[in-house]
């Protein structure tokens, strides 16, 4: 099968793989990738468990699902969804995050399938999937309308893609890139180029264009004086979810 062009951004590959071995550190320059982290898990497996109608009180609820978490980075979402009873595939385009995961996942005492790898490359293996996990990744993508329609080649029918992003708007500018890169200085100047950014109004349409099924959105909220983190029905102005499926 031909490979399709890669959506891959190299620039984007280097400035994660300059921050690798800091994933597992909840004090470092993914703290709030950890803060929120426990939030994305709830949203994640309660539209699992919704499609797929399955009782998370067992101890293995997602047992016989195959998962694909593309942009795995360190293994943050592979790891919980592993520990629920998945066969995990992480997959990044930046190669020092995959012995970085390998590492954590053998000290946990996992089972994941990491790879050095792209949406395109796993299209062409043939691979398929009964959920997608896609978060914070499109928005650093090269064409992110091109990548969606490889991860819904990925997905099996009636499978389930969920997608987080952030919002493009004047708070999203304040909070993502002048509050949490220069002023908490939380991640490096220039992690996100804000004209990235993609609004849930376009991440629906893209999501359909590609062949998806929208299904729901909410968005994650931070709130600067208790802070701490929730998920929200209407607050969608920096960052959201969203679940859809396909129905193809």
């Amino acid at each position: 099968m031909q490979i399709e062009p890669s959506t891959v951004n190299t620039s984007e590959i280097e400035k994660f793989e300059a921050m690798a071995a800091e994933w597992w550190d909840p004090s470092g320059k993914f703290k709030p990738l950890h803060m929120i982290n426990p939030y994305r898990l709830d949203y994640i497996t309660s539209q699992i468990a919704a499609e797929f109608n399955l009782d998370l009180t067992k101890s293995q609820p997602f047992s016989g699902l195959r998962i694909l978490d593309i942009g795995c980075g360190g293994g943050l979402l592979c790891e919980p969804t592993a520990r629920l009873g998945a066969d995990v595939v992480g997959a990044d385009a930046a190669p020092r995050n995959i012995p970085i995961a390998k590492a954590h996942a053998r000290q946990a005492g996992l089972s994941i399938d990491y790879r050095h790898t792209t949406a395109e490359q796993l299209v062409a293996n043939g691979e398929l999937f009964d959920v997608i996990l896609n978060m914070e990744v499109i928005e650093h993508v090269v064409n992110p309308q091109t990548y969606l329609s490889s991860c819904r080649r990925l997905l099996k029918q009636g499978g389930l893609h969920i997608c987080s992003t952030i919002n493009r708007n004047s708070k999203s500018y304040v909070m993502l890139i002048w509050g949490a890169e220069y002023v908490l200085r939380w991640l490096p100047k220039g992690t996100h180029k804000w004209r990235k950014f993609i609004t849930p109004d376009e991440l629906f349409d893209m999501l359909s264009n590609a062949g998806l099924t929208p299904v729901d959105r909410k968005g994650f909220v931070f709130n600067p004086i208790t802070w701490s983190w929730r998920i929200s029905e209407r607050d969608l102005s920096v960052n959201y979810v969203t679940a859809s499926v396909n129905s193809n």
